[in-house]
C-alpha cells in the first residue's frame, strides 16, 4: 500500500538551483508525494520559480515565511504537510529518480525503523562531475554519537518529528540535522542505510556546511554534547578516546606545519617586520 511522502524544500538565496532540485522530485518513479517549497524570506526570485512549478504539477505547493534559518523553514513546511513520511531536500541538491521507490518500502516493512538513508555522491556544477562518494554506516544512536552518519536528506516518519518537537531552531550555524537524528534515535528508534547512490549533494566553495566545518564545528558539537549529555555520559570511555584522538591529531598537524620549510621561511621573512614593530611600540 502506498504512503504519502511530504518533501520539504527550504529555499534561501538558492533560486538559481531550485528548478534542478524540483525536477529531480518530479522525476520520481514513486508518485505518491507532495512537495512543499518553503521560501525562507529569500531576497531572490524564489517565489516566481516556485509558482512556475506549482502551475506545472499540483503536487507542488508554496509557503512563504519570514527568514528564520534552515530548521525554522523545515519545521514550517512539515507543520503544513499531510504525509506519513518526511523527506527534507535542500534547494541546491538532487535525488535519484528511484530514491522514494527504494526507501519508502523500508519504513513500511519495519516498524522499528525511524529513518532510512542511502549512499551519496558529491558533485560540482553538474551531476556528471562527481568529486566524492559517501558511504555512511550504522543503525543506532551509538553510531551517531561522534560522527553524523545520516545525510540531511534522509526519509523519516513524521511522528518522530512530532515526538522530539521538530528541528532545534536555535541551531542556525549547522549540524541541526545531526542533533535531530540523535534526538530521535536516543529513545530507541533505529535507522537503516540503503547501499545505493540515490542522493546528490552539490559541493560549492561557499555553503552552509563549509562554513559550519570551518567556523562553528566545535561550538556546535559542544551544544549537542550538552543537550544530549545523558547518552554521552553512558558512553564516557569511548568519549574520552575520541577526545584525545582529536587532540593528538590536531597536535600532530600543528607540528607538521611548524616543521615545514614554508613555515620556517615565512618566519624568516616576517622577522625584520617584528623587530621594527617592537621599536615603534617602545
Amino acid at each position: 500500500m502506498s504512503a504519502l511522502v511530504s518533501i520539504i524544500v527550504p529555499c534561501y538565496k538558492q533560486a538559481h538551483f531550485l528548478s534542478e532540485s524540483l525536477q529531480s522530485v518530479l522525476n520520481q518513479t514513486y508518485s505518491d508525494w507532495e512537495c512543499i517549497i518553503v521560501n525562507d524570506g529569500s531576497p531572490d526570485d524564489t517565489e516566481s520559480i516556485a509558482q512556475q512549478w506549482c502551475n506545472k504539477d499540483n503536487r507542488f505547493s508554496y509557503l512563504y515565511k519570514e527568514n528564520g534559518g534552515l530548521s525554522s523553514a523545515r519545521n514550517a513546511g512539515i507543520a503544513t504537510s499531510k504525509g506519513e513520511y518526511i523527506l527534507p531536500l535542500d534547494a541546491d541538491d538532487c535525488i535519484h529518480k528511484d530514491y522514494l521507490i527504494k526507501l519508502v518500502p523500508e519504513l513500511q516493512q519495519d516498524n522499528f525503523l525511524a529513518i532510512v538513508s542511502c549512499y551519496s555522491r558529491f558533485f560540482k556544477k553538474n551531476l556528471n562531475n562527481i568529486v566524492y562518494e559517501l558511504k555512511p554506516q550504522g543503525e543506532s544512536c551509538r553510531s551517531l554519537l561522534y560522527v553524523n552518519q545520516l545525510i540531511a536528506t534522509s526519509l523519516y516518519r513524521k511522528k518522530c518529528w512530532q515526538e522530539v518537537g521538530g528541528y532545534d531552531e536555535s541551531m542556525k550555524k549547522g549540524f541541526e540535522d545531526w542533533e535531530f537524528w540523535l534526538a530521535i534515535t536516543k529513545t530507541g528508534w533505529e535507522y537503516k542505510i540503503v547501499q545505493e547512490f540515490l542522493f546528490y549533494y552539490r559541493k560549492s566553495k561557499k555553503s552552509m556546511l563549509t562554513d559550519t566545518i570551518n567556523n562553528h564545528a566545535e561550538s556546535n558539537k559542544e551544544y549537542i554534547y550538552k543537550k544530549h549529555k545523558e547518552i554521552y555520559i553512558e558512553d564516557f570511555e569511548n568519549g574520552l578516546l575520541v577526545l584525545f584522538y582529536q587532540i593528538k591529531t590536531y597536535r600532530t598537524s600543528e607540528m607538521k606545519i611548524k616543521n615545514s620549510l614554508e613555515y620556517k621561511i615565512g618566519k624568516l621573512i616576517i622577522k625584520p617586520f617584528r623587530v621594527i614593530s617592537k621599536l615603534f611600540l617602545k
